[in-house]
């Protein structure tokens, strides 16, 4: 039997399908081949189209059929992995009924602060494990201030994982932890966060369904598998956001485990067994995958919006798109630790709540024109990502996740010695590369849900360490000395 995920990025579409019994990944496929359009209709927007997401998702999943040749029947299950965070409504008879506004996008920031002041910090801290900030529910709340007439329509909500899901069944259901990613679930209380809703004015048949992460959560109908060239019947059974699912993919299941992703974000991802929050929410606490009432699994991320986006600008802006990455890389090589003293904040993809939700945009600083090149500035993009996540990870510290391995799949920025070189020796953790990536864990994680594996150790059997990077202790006080100069620069803007 064969497992087939799906990882709704905002970049791409990616399908992937593996031998149940090996774990080996037949075949791959992302659509569409150039970055999905994001729309910003005003600055500090993010909006993207759900119908394109599905869109995508057809075109991925019939050159993963016709590439692995496996018959649609001989399909056991399907795992949705999806961009946390984003905003689908529809109505009655499921159809959308605007953009989704996506993970990025930063209208709702004043909303989500006022909710936190006027509900109380405590309170919020206490049941929410954080701010409403610009989450889910605080960018319903603007869809009812702003858009009433459309509100009025209004059915369901949902994140874009339930919206593939409901596409492929016909059904609208969600989970506790999606909940959870949109700061609408009470870990207090156990159940939907009612003192969210009541405050914002929401009415309580927005929310679905909600089932188990791991469960027999619907099949695919007819009418999909009809659509998609898949066989109906085939269970849907995992859903996660993206990172708790890439934390998955790397078998990051139990407490003082450390996962991480840089594509066009980056995150930092640690699983704890403590309920803990950060006073400040720079980072944020939601349901891991095995999260339970009876188990605490509690997710601790950090996200840097502006990762694998700056070094894309640079490809496009600096590089004039002549240059691949591999040669971007090359050329930054050949750089000195610290770029000879440029300095780039990295922050120019919307608010970032590291920095308590300010939008500082990227800056750069201490460029020359008679020495610097733009092999400079390659370098200095990937040092000023990588001590992002080393002022953040120095807050998740605080509560207690402290790294001292690293486990990512190789893949996007990972994919460049200075950038995973420098953050080994930047934040002293070991770094460990891995055979996999979101689509993968999404189907193993279909597996477990649907029962075909008997447990989550069984399911990554098969996961194969590709290579260890560690710090270089003789090169401790170059990364230092460097970071402390970034640091200084971002102190003068925060």
């Amino acid at each position: 039997m064969y497992l087939l995920g799906f990882d709704i990025g905002s970049s791409s579409v990616k399908a992937s399908i593996i031998n149940g019994d090996s774990g080996e990944c037949l075949a791959s496929a992302f659509y569409p081949k150039q970055e999905m359009k994001i729309t910003a209709v005003q600055s500090g927007w993010a909006e993207q189209e759900p119908e394109q997401w599905w869109a995508n998702l057809k075109m991925a999943v019939a050159e993963v059929m016709q590439q692995s040749e496996v018959n649609p029947s001989d399909i056991d299950s399907i795992g949705i992995s999806y961009q946390m965070h984003g905003l689908v409504v529809v109505d009655k008879n499921q159809n959308v009924l605007r953009p989704s506004i996506i993970w990025c996008d930063s209208r709702a920031t004043g909303i989500g602060e006022k909710a936190l002041k006027e509900i109380g910090e405590e309170k919020c801290l206490e049941n929410l494990l954080n701010s409403p900030g610009n989450f889910t529910a605080s960018k319903l709340k603007w869809v009812k201030d702003n858009e009433p007439e459309l509100y009025a329509k209004i059915d369901k909500i949902m994140l874009p994982g339930d919206y593939i899901a409901m596409k492929l069944s016909g059904e609208i259901k969600t989970t506790a932890g999606n909940l959870s990613e949109g700061i609408l679930w009470n870990f207090k209380e156990n159940t939907v966060a009612k003192m969210l809703i009541d405050y914002y004015g929401f009415e309580e048949s927005f929310i679905p369904e909600i089932v188990p992460t791991f469960s027999l959560q619907s099949v695919v109908s007819e009418a999909a598998a009809k659509e998609m060239g898949l066989a109906p019947g085939i269970k849907i059974s995992y859903r996660a956001g993206d990172q708790p699912n890439n934390a998955l993919s790397l078998n990051v299941l139990n407490p003082g485990e450390i996962a991480t992703t840089a594509g066009t974000s980056g995150v930092v991802y640690g699983v704890s067994d403590e309920v803990k929050y950060d006073p400040k929410s720079r980072v944020n606490t939601f349901a891991h995958v095995n999260h339970t009432a009876e188990a605490n699994r509690l997710g601790v991320l950090l996200c840097i919006n502006g990762t694998g986006i700056l070094n894309s600008w640079l490809n496009k802006q600096v590089g004039g798109g002549a240059i691949s990455y591999e040669g971007m890389n090359e050329a930054a090589s050949k750089v000195a630790i610290g770029s000879d003293g440029i300095s780039i904040l990295p922050f120019g993809n919307g608010a970032e709540r590291v920095l308590e939700n300010k939008n500082l945009g990227s800056i750069m600083s201490g460029i020359s024109f008679n020495i610097h090149t733009n092999a400079h500035l390659f370098r200095a993009a990937q040092e000023g990502i990588v001590f992002s996540f080393k002022y953040g990870m120095d807050i998740m510290k605080t509560i207690g996740i402290d790294a001292k391995v690293i486990r990512a799949g190789k893949a996007n920025m990972f994919l460049s010695p200075i950038f995973r070189e420098t953050l080994a020796g930047i934040s002293g953790a070991t770094i460990e590369l891995y055979n996999t990536d979101g689509s993968v864990g999404a189907a193993r994680g279909a597996g477990i849900g649907s029962g075909y594996y008997k447990s989550p150790a069984e399911a990554f059997s098969n996961l194969t360490k590709l290579e260890t990077i560690e710090p270089n202790l003789n090169k401790k006080a170059e990364y230092e000395e460097a970071y402390g100069n970034w640091k200084s620069m971002l102190e003068k803007f925060i």
